[in-house]
């Protein structure tokens, strides 16, 4: 057999967007043959499968899927809110959210290895998916949320809350779970608020403070008071209730004796930087393109 230089690997990898494994392995069934371990990969659709990872997947659905006091909350990303909407993709998703659950695993690249059913990884199922569809299809993120009692909500298919609590009413612990879709929190109490953000917010207000002129005691009692304005709107505890906005989420808490563990929200998108087509545009710099031929 011929050998498989690394070269070779990274010309197959370049031309066809696959791993470096699945390249190496498509050479040595073609004795090094790169034309041919080409066209066997498009016969087999994996070629096709990777030049869709190059879109940009923003879109696509969250699953929630729980066990007794255990949930795991999942990311899985399409193209487009129809793919998302898809029986094919929600089975899916639903299907590596309870694998993944079952394994106690979050990364993806470890939910990816895991074994799917029908002899395929998580991978393999997404792949061959992708194939069917003609999306890109990723795995994108997932958390685990383990606590006393748990409160699950869905807000269609983009937003997921789960909120661990260890006393109190489900009636009200549903409430806050709607809160959380609602609002937002980044933090259950003030001190949970990562120090970079507070630093971060703080340099924030001191500049606009300090851009009033005004003398340095009356704007450091400027900046504390924006800081305490901001803390009120990220904080869960000091954030007003959704449901009855004349009151802070603190007071139900106490009124209700309920104890928040933890608590976490997932929106789909969150943090991907989609791409905006202006069609016009694109058929503006075509035609342009053309001419110049």
């Amino acid at each position: 057999m011929a050998a498989i230089s690394a070269s070779m690997v990274k010309e197959l990898r370049d031309r066809t967007g696959l791993g470096m494994m699945e390249c190496k392995k498509a050479l040595e069934e073609t004795v090094g043959d790169i034309e041919v371990a080409i066209d066997n990969l498009r016969k087999s659709g994996q070629a096709k499968a990777a030049k869709k990872a190059g879109n940009i997947a923003a879109d696509g659905a969250i699953i929630i899927a729980q066990n007794g006091n255990r949930a795991l909350m999942l990311e899985v990303n399409s193209q487009t809110d129809f793919v998302a909407k898809d029986d094919n993709f929600s089975n899916f998703a639903k299907k590596v959210a309870e694998v993944a659950l079952a394994n106690h695993a979050t990364d993806p690249v470890a939910i990816g290895a895991l074994a799917y059913g029908d002899g395929q990884t998580v991978e393999e199922a997404r792949v061959s998916l992708v194939q069917k569809i003609g999306e890109n299809i990723q795995v994108r993120r997932a958390t685990i949320v383990e606590g006393d009692h748990l409160a699950v909500y869905q807000h269609g298919l983009k937003i997921g809350v789960v909120v661990a609590y260890a006393s109190g009413s489900e009636e009200v612990a549903k409430g806050m779970a709607m809160h959380v879709a609602a609002f937002n929190p980044v933090a259950l109490n003030a001190e949970d608020v990562p120090a970079d953000v507070l630093a971060r917010e703080k340099d924030i207000f001191a500049s606009k403070a300090r851009e009033s002129g005004k003398p340095e005691e009356i704007v450091e009692k400027m900046i504390t008071g924006s800081l305490d304005k901001y803390l009120n709107e990220v904080v869960l505890t000091r954030q007003a209730y959704v449901i009855d906005n004349e009151k802070k989420v603190k007071d139900i808490l106490a009124a209700d004796g309920m104890t928040i563990q933890k608590f976490a929200r997932m929106e789909v998108g969150e943090g991907i930087e989609k791409k905006e087509v202006n069609f016009a545009e694109e058929v503006a710099q075509t035609q342009a393109a053309a001419a110049a031929k």
